[in-house]
């Protein structure tokens, strides 16, 4: 691995689902000599992209897990992330990008900025990824830059600005011009290997000057050098413009964009050199950790290979060897037979196997230092884990990890299928936080929660094909919620006298609605209730969200207030007080006008012109509400809310109402109040079980 760290980048390739990222980091890897053969990701030949190493990723021509790989570039070494554009894979993007230095956005020069596009955005702002954007199908017909630049600016707040010209678009698009080096560029060879640079046509030249100008105007912010170039009307190098753009985009106040065709095997060697040129290497990117021992100072990291050790597992993977830990160094460096410390427990790891990853390949080293990113074999933790030299105790933000919002029960058909589901589930639980799985006392059924109906049916999938556990399915829940509509007093008085010591505990105080999950105020004066027995009184109310009193549906939303109180010298304890704060909740509770609150999903369907009224049919059948939609050329692009309770079998409906043509992308929102009618079907729904269970 490369020492000199302004010799490495760490990158990550972003987009919408199907906007070529599978596809882009194949002909990287080509043309950088990681590969000799470039498999398409639906490709005939039946081997399917590298990077898309999965079973069910090349049957179904999707990125389910996130793919690591490094290649060199011009002596610089690239680590790159493939990730999924699917939403309901989106911890998948989030962890990456958390360990990312910059990110190739890719937009499709026809849909231009599409839904997945503003959520990976909004992930991008969360951990500060400078990236530069790629507009991939200029072959297409239809294709238009320019215009996607504009959504750039105007959807996703970018300050974009346009590196290159295409020369030709749709079927005639044959290479670039590059408004740095005033160059057109082509693409020679069978799989377009040898870049070609000629002169620019004569026929563009007026429109090349106008945008070079056009772009050296919009960089001059970042550099007083061009600027005064301009104002002195000398020379403008190549350097100074390079200069200026590199640290606006470093700086995240301008995305540089790059155009081409993967699939044609256009443009990919310029988006290369821009990597190398634009995004910042370890050195350019400030990294904080949290000192344990110290207060919870911040302290910055420095990418020092002799400094103490401090790195983050952010990806695990459970392979034939053991537990595979993708981890990103960020100070010192990891050698072969080190001890780290995990920050989170303190448990002592002694490093053995370090490896790099080439998609499902490995490959032995025998140190990872700073600045790279690598994986270690056989070592127990979970995601987000800080590793550590035993000298300092650090620890690192983790990831943003979303609740889950559907669940389904499992069945597992034998007592073998019982056992390989476990060993399935145990091993899900650990890689994705968000897929979750729990045992219902009541029923007895497996339930397993995720981010959407594709999430879950992967799992399934994968329980079946990689450990052989014939599993069945119940119908999907949905994950409602309770929560409370006005303000309502409580003044319980919890009293058991029993021979000998008794219990005894008052509190009175109100509840209220309020935005975050659970809040406690503690407003008792003059010692009314003693301070040993207020967080027991917190406790208390605590344990009462995990199941409402109306529909037994978590509780969220709600503040608790106490001011007054009482206490007995012999018969108080922190029992009695917990079981007061108990008996206060369910008395507030009833007259503070509970609700069901139900998952809301932010739906966008993408349909030819003369399906959009049947797609608009489709959300007002399914109690959605259409937020807008647009004509993009012969596409029509529908973006709605809808509760996720309506969304299911969706896919079929919707391909059976457009002949095939639409899709939709599907991601949650927020919790939204559900109309009278429905909350009177769930509460029914939820009788029907209970008599059921009862039966049973």
């Amino acid at each position: 691995m490369i020492r000199d760290l302004e010799r490495v980048r760490n990158i990550g390739i972003s987009a919408h689902i199907d906007s070529g990222k599978t596809t882009l980091t194949e002909r990287i890897l080509f043309y950088t000599d990681r590969i000799h053969k470039i498999s398409e990701v639906k490709g005939k030949d039946g081997v399917g992209a590298v990077m898309d190493s999965m079973e069910l990723e090349k049957e179904r021509g999707i990125t389910i897990a996130s793919a690591a790989t490094y290649c060199e570039w011009k002596n610089n070494n690239v680590n790159i992330i493939d990730t999924p554009g699917h939403v309901d894979f989106t911890v998948e993007v989030e962890r990456s990008l958390r360990v990312l230095d910059g990110v190739v956005l890719i937009l499709c020069s026809v849909s231009g900025v599409q839904s997945q596009s503003i959520t990976v955005d909004q992930q991008m702002r969360r951990y500060e990824v400078p990236c530069i954007a790629f507009v991939n199908k200029c072959d297409r017909s239809g294709a238009n830059p320019g215009k996607v630049s504009n959504q750039l600016r105007d959807k996703l707040g970018h300050n974009s600005v346009i590196m290159q010209l295409p020369i030709g678009l749709e079927d005639k698009h044959e290479g670039v011009i590059d408004l740095v080096a005033m160059k057109a560029l082509y693409f020679d060879g069978e799989n377009g290997e040898n870049v070609v640079e000629k002169d620019i046509p004569e026929e563009m030249m007026d429109e090349a000057l106008t945008a070079r100008e056009e772009m050296v105007d919009a960089v001059s912010l970042f550099s007083d050098e061009l600027t005064d170039a301009i104002l002195e009307e000398s020379e403008i190098t190549e350097e100074l413009i390079m200069a200026a753009v590199r640290t606006g985009t470093i700086a995240r106040e301008m995305t540089p964009v790059f155009l081409g065709s993967a699939y044609k095997n256009k443009a990919v060697q310029p988006l290369l050199d821009a990597v190398l040129n634009y995004l910042p290497s370890p050195l350019d990117i400030q990294n904080e950790a949290v000192d344990l021992s110290n207060s919870e100072q911040t302290v910055l990291l420095e990418s020092d290979f002799d400094k103490p050790t401090v790195a983050l597992a952010f990806k695990l993977e459970d392979g034939q060897y053991g537990q595979l830990t993708y981890i990103r160094v960020y100070q010192g460096c990891i050698n072969k037979g080190d001890t780290l410390i995990n920050s989170r427990d303190g448990k002592k790891i002694k490093t053995g196997r370090l490896i790099r990853m080439h998609s499902s390949q490995m490959e032995e080293v025998e140190a990872i230092p700073a600045g790279h990113i690598g994986a270690m074999f056989g070592i127990d933790c979970a995601s987000g884990d800080t590793f550590v030299s035993p000298t300092v105790n650090y620890t690192m933000l983790a990831m943003h990890v979303m609740e889950p919002v559907i669940s389904l029960s499992i069945i597992p058909k034998d007592n073998k299928a019982q056992i390989n589901m476990s060993k399935a589930l145990n091993r899900f639980t650990k890689e994705d936080p968000t897929f979750k799985t729990f045992v219902d006392h009541e029923t007895g059924e497996t339930i397993i929660q995720g981010m959407g109906e594709l999430h879950l049916e992967v799992y399934v999938e994968r329980m079946k094909r990689e450990y052989e556990a014939s599993v069945e399915t119940g119908k999907p829940r949905v994950a409602y919620r309770e929560t409370i509509t006005r303000q309502a007093p409580f003044n319980y008085t919890h009293k058991k006298q029993t021979g000998g010591a008794g219990q005894f505990g008052r509190i009175s105080g109100f509840m209220e609605p309020c935005k975050e999950e659970f809040e406690f105020v503690n407003k008792i004066t003059g010692g009314r209730i003693p301070t040993q027995y207020i967080p027991a009184c917190e406790r208390g109310f605590n344990e009462c969200l995990a199941k409402g009193p109306k529909l037994e549906f978590p509780v969220t939303g709600i503040k608790v207030t106490i001011d007054d109180g009482a206490y007995h010298a012999v018969d108080s304890s922190e029992m009695a007080f917990k079981s007061a704060a108990r008996g206060a909740f369910l008395e507030a509770y009833a007259k503070a006008k509970p609700v069901i609150m139900e998952p809301i999903m932010k739906v966008v369907i993408e349909t030819p012109n003369e399906f959009q009224g049947a797609c608009m049919g489709l959300i007002n059948q399914r109690r959605g509400i259409i937020q807008g939609s647009q004509e993009e050329g012969v596409m029509s692009v529908v973006e709605s809310q809808v509760p996720l309770s309506e969304m299911f079998g969706f896919s079929t409906v919707l391909r059976s109402a457009t002949q095939g043509k639409a899709q939709f992308t599907m991601e949650f929102s927020s919790y939204k109040q559900v109309p009278q009618s429905v909350a009177e079907d769930i509460a029914r729904k939820k009788e029907e079980e209970r008599k059921a269970k009862q039966t049973k």
